[in-house]
């Protein structure tokens, strides 16, 4: 996907502009709410999305509803709204992993639910969940002769029971996840743009190659390296028991190539990323690798893998984006670069909210 037309932007006065042939009507008064954890992305996407209506030169009409959610002293869930929301096109942010804060992905995921069934009662008009990162996806299917439930149709359930009719989300571990929501319309946002923004400097080089960790990664890879004409490889991992990878052999022609770039949706425990880096440096005669990833989890020992990696291991630049708020711990290594979604998710809602196609912002 690449970004074509960056520009445009819709405003009331633009929609005239356009004339009879494309009268459009918002879908209400635009309302961007967010619970408690996705307060710090949602006021990001609120300044940007009043910056670009100055620039083409339109009134402010998006109003923030922050921090809606709190807990009691037996550590219920309350959602409180300041407002009347009658009538309102409402666009709820909520980080459904949250390092900052010690709440699980459970209670986030609830806090979530009750605050789209807070704007359903009280007559909000549309109400459209914003999860950079959609946690459960990654449980679409039980695991090969395990007994274990597709949960991520169970939470797409629940979101459309709580009054959810629409969700946005960055990059999800699974293509076909829009398929459990139904009728539901899903916008699935691929980092395919922002990987092709950041490493065009490598196009056309005959000493790169684009590495896939593994098969569910291939298909990005692929498209990746055919815009910035690169050569590329897909690593062959299988986990012996849980949390645990091990790559057997990494397939593609590394002749001549000295340095990788590594693409994959998250880290968690930086497992995979490690042991694919350490097979490409040991055997492939790999020198740098740059390593672009859609969401950091956050956690201590993927941090600790990735400074080895650095120091030892040609690990030259980690670029991640703020789908998961990112803390210092990550932040301060002086190679790891973040990269911010509120532009993005501006356009998408500004898309949205005057019922206009989301994929005009793409080529595909």
């Amino acid at each position: 996907m690449i970004q074509v037309e960056p520009a445009i932007f819709y405003t009331p006065e633009a929609l005239a502009r356009e004339g009879p042939r494309r009268v459009e009507t918002p879908r209400g008064r635009l309302l961007v709410a967010s619970c408690r954890s996705g307060d710090y992305l949602a006021r990001r996407v609120v300044d940007r999305y009043e910056q670009l209506l100055a620039e083409n030169s339109a009134a402010s009409d998006v109003f923030h509803l922050a921090g809606i959610d709190y807990q009691f002293s037996d550590s219920e869930t309350c959602v409180r709204l300041e407002q009347d929301v009658s009538g309102y096109d409402v666009y709820l942010f909520q980080a459904l992993l949250d390092p900052a804060i010690d709440n699980s992905i459970d209670h986030n995921y609830v806090t979530l639910l009750i605050a789209a069934r807070a704007f359903r009662e009280w007559g909000a008009n549309h109400i459209t969940a914003v999860l950079p990162y959609l946690a459960y996806a990654r449980q679409n299917k039980p695991t090969r002769l395990e007994r274990e439930p597709a949960t991520a149709r169970l939470m797409a359930d629940l979101s459309i029971i709580a009054g959810i009719d629409r969700l946005i989300t960055w990059e999800p571990h699974y293509d076909s996840i829009h398929g459990f929501y139904g009728h539901v319309p899903v916008d699935k946002l691929g980092a395919i743009d922002l990987f092709l923004q950041q490493y065009r400097n490598f196009e056309g080089r005959q000493d790169v190659t684009v590495v896939a960790p593994d098969a569910g990664a291939s298909k990005t890879v692929t498209h990746f390296s055919r815009a910035l004409n690169l050569n590329s490889a897909v690593a062959s991992k299988f986990r012996p028991r849980q949390e645990e990878a091990v790559i057997s052999e990494v397939i593609g022609d590394f002749t001549g190539k000295r340095t990788a770039i590594l693409l994959d949706d998250m880290i968690s425990s930086g497992g995979t990323v490690q042991a694919v880096i350490k097979k490409l440096v040991a055997e492939k005669g790999i020198e740098a690798v740059y390593l672009g990833v859609s969401h950091n989890l956050g956690l201590d020992i993927a941090r600790e893998r990735l400074q080895e990696l650095h120091h030892d291991y040609g690990l030259k630049e980690v670029v991640v984006t703020n789908s998961i708020p990112q803390q210092e711990a990550f932040t301060s290594l002086p190679f790891v670069k973040v990269r911010d979604l509120s532009d993005i998710l501006s356009r998408v809602i500004n898309r949205i909210h005057y019922n206009r196609p989301v994929s005009e912002l793409f080529y595909r």
